[in-house]
This record gives structure tokens, C-alpha cells and sequence, in this order.
């Protein structure tokens, strides 16, 4: 058993607990002390994982325990490439987002925090469950506390409603990935991932558990038409709620698409199905980016933003899969995709916090009612453009190479797909430098700026850390490509083998 990986898994929850019972004001710096430790035992695992090159895509840190020999599952938990990468996201991003929140006026707090510290669990556990049963469980897990986050700290008039929607969406999505996973696990010797790869189903009965398993993630992500809840949910969360709804946990139905759906569904993926997602994917990723330039909302044009970058993400992955299935090795598509991922996760939780900022010196969304603000707010400027320019894919930032592998292994797949999937690149500089010169250029309301300050320490150091994450995954990429290459390679080969 893994002491490591148990701790990793048991922190954030009884950190959950301890916060919720701590009652008073100090309770966001015991969280913020738990979050970093959890980052650092991420860092201590991540510098003692072997990445050296497998044909299997070894797993470390396993946990096996029994739990059900009558349903067949077992608690079983590990980590490989692939897994750490998102491990690393997770606990990168949760410190940030608690330090974010400490110029807030959050009522509750002890709430608050420990809805946080338990979603960290929830996405863990995801994130390295290696059992179909124990992959449902967390995924559910994870909706409770940013339905109550959203719900109970956003914006007072529109919260329930659009939270409810939100709720309804992901909870339905997930009950047809539960009946496609037990599907699949009663054609199974259980429900171990590596029995649900082998197991013994027709190509009809393949197509059946494909779009049950696929609706959930297409919901999540979210891909076209499923996407409606998105703009809405994100706009009206409280801050955190939406860098944790954007940057981590969409992430979830990125690695559910690699881990579960694609080996387990080759015939599926050979045939119409596998086209049909790449082609809804290309046209989220064109209708989000033409929605988010005629946007006046900020938070909207973000959420419209991370919808067409995600349709990005999936377009590569099963245009990868489909070039593999007919007789092209091809994992470009897998790594682009999870260079882009954590890119993703780093850029969309910083725009958000920018939102955030702009909102508390402008008292409004609207862009139309802002400006000027670079003159007075300096510091701010140069870190917001950092973000916005890791966003748009500019060399020597994060959002770079994921992009630049992702247009690549689509153009693999039909070059005409590309081209017009490559529109993403300039859609993208259209609606974001909109966005920033609207709000840190021209001519803003003297009587606004005149009181409008520049960071604070809190959110220079948030903004700051972000930052650093943008510059240096875009000079130095490689290290992310090699975590992940032996994870991408086994899934891959899984889909012919």
C-alpha cells in the first residue's frame, strides 16, 4: 500500500472536516496550511515518479483493497503518468483559488473552505480510482460541494436557478455513464479498469455503451449542444466556484474520455461515432469563440472561451484515435490535449480571478463600461496580458504547444477539419485583446479610476503565481509531454490491441 498516495487522498477530507468545525475567522488559513501541504507531497510525488518508458504505462503509489466481491469491485487506487499530471493541476490550483478568496467578505467561511478542501478529495479520487464503480463514486462526489458553493455564494438573484440547471444536467449525464458502466462491468470479470478494457462486447453493444458513457463527459466538458448550462453556471458562481468548475473540473471528462471511453469502445470510435464527436467538437469550438466576441459580459466571454478551447481538446483526442484505428499510430492528439489540459486549468482560473478584479474597480461585468485602468493599475496590466496571451496561444507561453499539437493531429485526421478548427487560433486573439483593451485601454470614467488602486498583495501573489506557470510551461514543455507519453501510448495501443 502507498502511504503517499493515501495521505494525498485523505488530507483534503479531513481537512474538509477540520475547517467545517473550525468556527472562526482563522479558518481560511488552516485551509490555505492544508492546501500547500497537499501541494507539497504533490511536488515530493511528483519528483520521485519513475517516467522512464513503458509498454504498459506502469502504475505507482497502487492502494488495492477489498471492498465487494458481490458486485465485484475493489477500492483500488494508483497513479500513472497521466493521473499525476492532473494530480499536479488539482493541487496546484486549490491553494490559489483559497488565496484568492482572502479579500472576499465570505460569509460562512468555514463552509466555504471546507466545500473546497472536499472537492479536492472528490477530484483526487477521480482522478486515480482505478475501478469503474470507484470512478462513479467520486465523480458524483465532486457535484455536491460546487453545487453548494454555487448555489449559496453567488450571485444573490440568479444562483438557484441556474445552479439547479446546472445540477440536473451533470446529474442525469452521470446516471447514463452509471448504466453504461455497469453495462460494460456485467460483461466483465469485474469492474477493475483492466477487466472493463477486455471486456466481451459486440460492436452494436460497443456503440450502445459509447454515447451512455459519452453523453455524461460531453455534458461536463461541455461539448455541442450540451454546453447551454455552461455560460450561465460560470457567470453566476462566485469567483472560486468558477475557477474550480473551469480550470479543474472539466478536466475530469477530458481524463474519463482517455481512461474509460476509448479503450473500452474502439469498434465504436472506427465507426460513425468517433466522426460524429470530432464534427460536434469543431463546431463548438467555432460557435464558442463567434459567441464570445460579441459578448459584453466578461465572465460570459470566458466561458464561451474555455467551451471552444475544450471542443479543441476533444476534436484532437478522437481525431488521433480514428488515425490509430486505421492503421496510423498516432498519439499526437492525447498530448496535445493534456499539455492543453493543465494549460487550460492555469489560464482559464487566472482570467476568471482578472474578472474578478475588474468587477471590485469597476462595480460592473459589462466591458463597455470600462477602461483606462492600465494607467493607474500597472502591475495588473502586465500580468493580466501574461495570462491573456498564455489564453491565446502565443509562442513561449503554456497555451502554445498543446495548441499548436492539437491543430496538428487533427490536420492528420482531414485537413479541411483543421482548417477550420485552426480558426480558434485567430477567433481567440479577436475576443480576448477585445476584451483587454476594452477594459485596460481608452478613455475609463475619471471618477472610477481616480479611487481605483493597483493589486493588493493577495492578488498580486495569486496573479503572480499563475504567471510563472504560463512562462515557464511555455519555455520549458517537455517535462509535461514526457509525464504523460507512456500513459497516452498504453490507452492508444489498448484501442487496437
Amino acid at each position: 500500500m502507498s502511504y503517499l498516495l493515501l495521505t494525498l487522498l485523505l488530507l483534503p477530507l479531513v481537512g474538509s472536516g477540520l475547517v467545517f468545525a473550525w468556527k472562526n475567522a482563522s479558518s481560511k488559513y488552516v485551509a490555505l496550511a492544508i492546501a500547500i501541504v497537499q501541494m507539497l507531497l504533490t511536488f515530493y510525488a511528483v519528483s520521485d515518479f519513475d517516467y522512464g518508458p513503458t509498454v504498459d504505462s506502469k502504475l505507482q503509489y497502487e492502494i488495492t483493497y477489498p471492498w465487494s466481491q458481490f458486485i465485484k469491485s475493489t477500492l483500488h487506487f494508483g497513479i500513472d503518468g497521466m493521473s499525476m499530471l492532473l494530480l499536479l493541476l488539482t493541487n496546484i490550483l486549490t491553494p490559489i483559488i483559497i488565496l484568492s478568496s482572502f479579500n472576499e467578505n465570505v460569509s460562512y467561511r468555514n463552509t466555504f473552505y471546507a466545500l473546497i478542501l472536499m472537492m479536492q478529495f472528490g477530484l483526487i479520487g477521480v482522478f486515480t480510482s482505478l475501478d469503474g464503480l470507484l470512478f462513479y463514486i467520486f465523480w458524483e462526489v465532486t457535484l455536491i460541494p460546487i453545487w453548494f458553493i454555487a448555489a449559496l455564494w453567488g450571485q444573490e438573484n440568479k444562483r438557484f436557478e441556474f445552479t439547479t440547471k446546472f445540477f440536473v444536467y451533470t446529474f442525469v449525464g452521470s446516471l447514463f455513464m452509471l448504466a453504461g458502466i455497469i453495462y460494460v462491468g456485467v460483461h466483465s470479470a469485474s469492474f477493475a479498469l483492466t477487466d472493463l478494457y477486455n471486456a466481451n462486447l459486440s460492436e452494436g453493444h460497443q456503440i450502445a455503451v459509447f454515447w451512455l458513457i459519452f453523453f455524461a463527459f460531453a455534458v461536463k466538458l461541455p461539448v455541442f449542444p450540451f454546453h447551454t448550462w455552461q455560460p450561465d453556471t460560470y457567470t453566476y458562481s462566485p469567483t472560486q466556484g468558477s475557477m474550480l468548475l473551469s480550470g479543474i473540473m472539466l478536466k475530469m471528462a477530458i481524463y474519463g474520455v482517455m481512461r474509460y471511453l476509448l479503450p473500452i469502445t474502439p469498434s465504436a470510435i472506427m465507426g460513425i461515432s468517433g466522426q460524429i464527436v470530432i464534427i460536434l467538437a469543431i463546431v463548438g469550438i467555432v460557435h464558442g469563440a463567434l459567441i464570445a466576441i460579441i459578448q459584453t459580459d466578461m465572465k460570459r466571454i470566458i466561458a464561451y472561451s474555455s467551451f471552444s478551447h475544450v471542443g479543441l481538446m476533444v476534436a484532437g483526442i478522437f481525431a488521433s484515435a480514428v488515425v490509430t484505428l486505421r492503421g496510423t499510430f498516432n498519439v499526437e492528439g492525447a498530448e496535445g490535449a493534456l499539455v492543453q489540459t493543465f494549460a487550460h486549468g492555469i489560464n482559464v482560473a487566472g482570467l476568471f480571478y482578472c474578472c474578478d478584479i475588474l468587477y471590485k474597480r469597476f462595480k460592473s461585468r459589462d466591458i463597455r463600461q470600462m477602461g483606462g485602468l492600465a494607467k493607474v493599475a500597472p502591475k495588473f496590466a502586465v500580468l493580466f496580458l501574461i495570462i491573456v496571451l498564455g489564453s491565446m496561444g502565443v509562442p513561449l507561453t503554456n497555451g502554445f504547444i498543446g495548441e499548436f499539437i492539437l491543430i496538428k493531429s487533427i490536420f492528420s485526421f482531414n485537413p479541411l477539419a483543421c482548417i477550420i478548427a485552426g480558426l480558434t487560433v485567430i477567433l481567440c486573439a479577436v475576443y480576448l485583446l477585445r476584451f483587454y483593451g476594452k477594459a485596460m485601454f481608452g478613455k475609463g470614467d475619471d471618477a472610477v479610476l481616480s479611487t481605483a488602486r493597483d493589486l493588493s498583495s493577495v492578488e498580486f501573489s495569486v496573479l503572480a503565481s499563475i504567471a510563472v506557470f504560463v512562462i515557464v510551461m511555455g519555455v520549458f514543455p517537455q517535462p509535461v509531454i514526457d509525464m504523460v507519453g507512456s500513459s497516452v501510448q498504453f490507452i492508444y495501443k489498448s484501442l487496437i490491441s
